[in-house]
């Protein structure tokens, strides 16, 4: 499989060796070096992309691969208010688009059994929930792109939960009496070098239970980014994470 590569930093490089590992070509490679290598006839050479830029150049890497109609892995978070303008467009000419906030397979498993915990807490109301991320210090957005999602998973399947707000700690404050009681608190915090853990905490005046996932390295976000580009090859249509990590045989 041909790919080009969309963003060449710390990611981009991580995910070159991998895909190359995998037996795949990488025939172009983008950073803000050259970016005037960034055209149609490049990027028709390539049978997907796999993007980790920056929020402020995604949209344009997007529209170029949509231009070239070639199939497009999204991993650059900090965009998502244009989702829906980007899933129109996607469906309207017949491209093929996979997004995620985190391509590791450990994340997504977490994810989905993220959702179950917060049905099955709906039986335990005297819980209270909130979810904490650390990041390396160097991370753009704030809260991660995996908080959003794990935030989002409560928000569906927890009663009287219907928005997150998210607090960034510089003082170790916990910001928990800014909540209401429909809120989901996120805590962020940037740590030097910390890739990314991500903890739900349910909490009540008897115990506290915790469900955590700390990554090691960047690894396993590169490791996934290079299966979501092997899925999507030949795909038509917008998708996301959910669509390639089938989990529904833990629902049953």
């Amino acid at each position: 499989m041909k790919i080009a590569l969309l963003g060449y930093g710390k990611m981009g490089k991580i995910i070159e060796k991998i895909a190359l590992d995998r037996k795949h070509e990488i025939v172009l490679k983008i950073d803000y070096t050259n970016l005037n290598e960034l055209t149609v006839e490049n990027l028709k050479q390539a049978d997907v992309a796999i993007e980790f830029s920056t929020p402020d150049s995604v949209l344009n890497n997007i529209a170029k691969c949509f231009e070239a109609n070639l199939p497009i892995v999204i991993g650059t978070t900090g965009w998502y208010g244009q989702l829906q303008n980007i899933k129109d467009e996607c469906i309207a000419g017949n491209n093929a688009l996979l997004y995620a906030s985190n391509f590791s397979v450990g994340v997504n498993v977490f994810f989905h059994v993220n959702k179950l915990l917060a049905k099955l807490m709906n039986n335990y109301p005297y819980y209270d929930v909130q979810v904490e991320e650390i990041h390396h210090t160097q991370k753009l957005d704030s809260p991660s792109g995996t908080a959003m999602t794990i935030a989002e998973g409560i928000i569906d399947n927890m009663e009287g939960k219907t928005e997150w707000v998210n607090v960034l700690e510089h003082d170790g404050s916990t910001g928990i009496d800014m909540v209401k009681n429909n809120q989901v608190l996120i805590e962020s915090l940037r740590i030097d070098s910390v890739p990314g853990t991500h903890t739900v905490i349910y909490d009540s005046e008897v115990d506290m239970i915790e469900f955590k996932h700390t990554a090691h390295n960047r690894n396993g976000f590169a490791l996934g980014a290079v299966m979501a580009a092997e899925w999507l090859k030949d795909k038509k249509g917008f998708f996301s994470a959910a669509d390639m990590f089938n989990f529904d045989v833990l629902s049953k």
